[in-house]
């Protein structure tokens, strides 16, 4: 019979922990990042520029004159008929890059070192630029205003002509008195004016250097609380690195579970086969019992290639056989199981694990009853020495995991459990 805690495990597993989910998003990002690099893929760019000369051709047909038509319409469909075979070879290479990545689920791990360094993880505060920096910048100072000149007294011009010319003269005297007069008053005025124009400046100056002040004051509040609360984050994050390392020292049963979660994290599968695991670690018998959960069968293509009918302009895909099908799931099950023994037994360099009972299983739905049930495929246990002495890159995982003396699903594409001996606890 088969452990019936590992049935059970889908729905009581341990949560990926704090340390493990972060290492495990960045795994994420990295590999997210590196196919972004590969988007521009050569089929990719030959379907793009054989859909632009058949662009180029539709519009030189459009304009040309009759006599190059026909001539310009037959370049036009070389080129739609290239743009469709371009297509097909993208989705093609497409395809084919889907299965190597699915095929190649446990060499893939082979040539990484699956240790993780803790201290890696510890958190060094990196505080932002103060953003309001125009702030600690003081109100310019206003204008000053400045005394106006007095006005000055003009004397009157002498009088033209000979007759009248004192009375000329005295009528000039007077209008230039008064007009200086006028002028002495509107200075005057103006003159006693400063000082409240002055005091007026100085105010709004003053006001505007308060506010300045205060917008300074509680944006540095805030930005040195940002900075206190990310100093606060990383003194708890790097306190429980410190408890995490130092109950690893002492191989407590939390340590070593965090630490698992953390190697397992690092372990990116592409995202359309993602794997989750949990791990529950007994120390008196220094045995790690291991849960991974696939997705069901459905979520592997099953397009053989893909094709260009030129008679019907359309293109179609060919379908695996039930045989090939069946086949690379089952591979897909017995590599991740060996991919899960392998990353936790080489990232334990201490030595904490000294063997592991490992059940796999997908959630999928039953087609008899339409519910979802969990379905194991692998029960296996093994120890660190007989698993060590094992060499993975020349392997069958099928043959691998019978003589490990796994029980193993006949069909995991078809939803068969696991059956047999089951999970034992390793000698």
């Amino acid at each position: 019979m088969l452990n019936g805690g590992f049935k059970q495990e889908v729905a009581v597993g341990r949560r990926r922990g704090f340390f493990a989910e972060i290492q495990h998003q960045a795994k994420l990002a990295e590999k997210r990042q590196r196919e972004a690099l590969r988007e521009h893929h050569a089929a990719i760019r030959r379907a793009e520029q054989a859909q632009r000369s058949a662009e180029r051709a539709h519009a030189a047909a459009a304009r040309a004159a009759e006599a190059d038509r026909k001539r310009l319409e037959r370049e036009a469909l070389a080129a739609h008929i290239a743009a469709k075979q371009a297509r097909v070879d993208s989705l093609n290479g497409a395809i084919a890059e889907q299965y190597a990545e699915l095929d190649g689920l446990l060499a893939a791990t082979l040539d990484v070192d699956d240790f993780v360094d803790l201290e890696s993880l510890r958190v060094e505060v990196k505080h932002p630029p103060f953003g309001q920096g125009d702030l600690r910048r003081p109100t310019p100072p206003p204008q000053a205003i400045p005394d106006p000149a007095p006005p000055v007294r003009v004397a009157a011009s002498a009088p033209a002509g000979i007759f009248g010319r004192k009375k000329k003269l005295a009528e000039a005297q007077a209008a230039a008195e008064w007009q200086y007069a006028n002028e002495y008053a509107r200075w005057q005025a103006y003159v006693s004016s400063l000082p409240a124009q002055r005091a007026e400046q100085s105010e709004r100056h003053a006001a505007a250097e308060k506010a300045r002040e205060k917008k300074l004051a509680k944006a540095l509040a805030q930005y040195e609380n940002e900075c206190a609360a990310r100093e606060a984050d990383a003194r708890e994050r790097n306190a429980a690195l410190d408890e995490l390392i130092a109950g690893l020292g002492y191989g407590t049963v939390e340590a070593v579970q965090e630490y698992v979660g953390i190697v397992l994290a690092n372990s990116v599968y592409p995202d359309s086969f993602p794997v989750s695991h949990s791990a529950d670690f007994e120390p008196s018998t220094a045995e790690l019992r291991l849960n991974v959960i696939i997705p069901g069968a459905e979520t592997v293509p099953t397009i053989k290639a893909y094709k260009y009918t030129r008679s019907t302009d359309e293109i179609t895909s060919t379908s695996l056989s039930q045989k090939d099908i069946k086949d690379r799931y089952g591979t897909i099950v017995h590599g991740v199981a060996l991919r899960s023994l392998h990353e936790v037994f080489e990232a334990d360099r201490r030595g904490l694990i000294r063997a592991i009972s490992l059940e796999l299983g997908a959630n999928a739905v039953n087609p008899a009853t339409g519910r979802e049930e969990y379905v194991p495929f692998v029960a296996v246990a093994t120890a660190r020495e007989p698993f060590e002495q094992i060499d993975l890159s020349a392997v069958v995982p099928a043959a691998t995991l019978k003589h490990l003396g796994a029980a193993v699903s006949k069909n995991p594409h078809g939803l068969v459990p696991a059956s047999g001996s089951g999970v034992r606890r390793a000698q």
